[in-house]
């Protein structure tokens, strides 16, 4: 398979589907534009990152080369990733690496519960690569998570951000039933672009998991990336699409190429078009909207969670 960056854009999903992939000249890469200018950390950065290294944990701040990892481990937070830093898929947007993943480490709950205590979180947010590998998606290793925190730090709260796992409701229904007090799972970008930009998920698969899960009772979040080619319209019914599934939170964010192996960004979108995709989602009806070129599923992810509670 010829990298994502040799992919002719231009003739987006249907085309490439019938037509089979095109090389085209190396795409240049796209200069930043200042509003997406970021901080670097210092010292209390440097704290976290001693201690996440000595815990041996993840986060998908560093595996994703989050642009806010500055920010974040300046103020003491992170998104942990669990079940290692492999990904059994290879989205063409991400940074984290794929291939074959090592066995799950049965001690990662405890030290990631410790790592929480450490770093006094009120809120904890933790994520996963997607492993195919395993019957349930990992899903049980989600649940000894989120068990083991409030185990060891009781008055925090968690949010899971979670994977499709395939499709299983019995993988889904085990993380609900664990009650985090927020359960992300993010579509990511509009459905026409899914064979391009996320062939192995299938966008109706995303929402009928944001729909179970709404449905049994968990406040649900979901997030998009915009800049990979998709019309105004197509985000809109995006948006559309994952409020009638009765998510309650959505964040929108800028898409950032990690690197020249990546999708190209094919538009910068101004602060003031993010400023109206904000407005438009809050007409139809999300409790709180994240709407910014910097915007990532789980920045400022206590905030958002306090605004759909207010």
């Amino acid at each position: 398979m010829f990298p994502p960056s040799q992919v002719c854009k231009l003739l987006y999903c249907r085309k490439i589907l019938e037509s089979g992939l095109v090389i085209v000249k190396e795409p240049v890469r796209r200069k930043h534009p200042d509003w997406l200018k970021v901080r670097l950390g210092r010292g209390q950065a440097m704290k976290v990152r001693r201690l996440l290294k000595d815990a041996r944990l993840h986060t998908v701040c560093q595996s994703a080369a989050c642009p806010n990892i500055g920010e974040c481990f300046e103020s003491g937070t992170a998104t942990f990733l669990i079940m290692g830093d492999t990904c059994t898929r290879a989205c063409r947007f991400c940074n984290i690496k794929g291939g074959g993943p090592t066995a799950l480490d049965p001690e990662e709950p405890v030290r990631i519960a410790e790592a929480v205590k450490a770093m006094c979180l009120r809120y904890a947010v933790v994520t996963s690569v997607t492993r195919d590998d395993l019957p349930d998606g990992g899903a049980s290793h989600f649940v000894e998570t989120i068990n083991a925190i409030r185990k060891v730090v009781a008055e925090c709260l968690v949010e899971v951000l979670i994977p499709d796992f395939n499709g299983d409701q019995c993988a889904l229904q085990a993380v609900i039933d664990a009650r985090p007090d927020v359960l992300n799972h993010n579509v990511e970008t509009v459905p026409c672009l899914y064979p391009l930009v996320r062939p192995g998920a299938d966008f109706e698969r995303s929402i009928e998991l944001l729909r179970r899960a709404t449905e049994a009772g968990a406040k649900t979040k979901s997030g998009i990336m915009i800049g990979l080619g998709e019309s105004d319209e197509e985000i809109r019914n995006t948006l559309a699409a994952v409020r009638c599934a009765g998510v309650g939170m959505v964040t929108i964010g800028q898409y950032l190429q990690p690197s020249k192996d990546h999708l190209p960004v094919e538009r910068y979108y101004h602060p003031d078009e993010f400023r109206q995709l904000a407005e438009y989602a809050c007409s139809l009806g999300f409790d709180a909207v994240e709407s910014a070129p910097l915007v990532r599923s789980s920045y400022h992810a206590e905030r958002t969670a306090n605004k759909s509670r207010d």
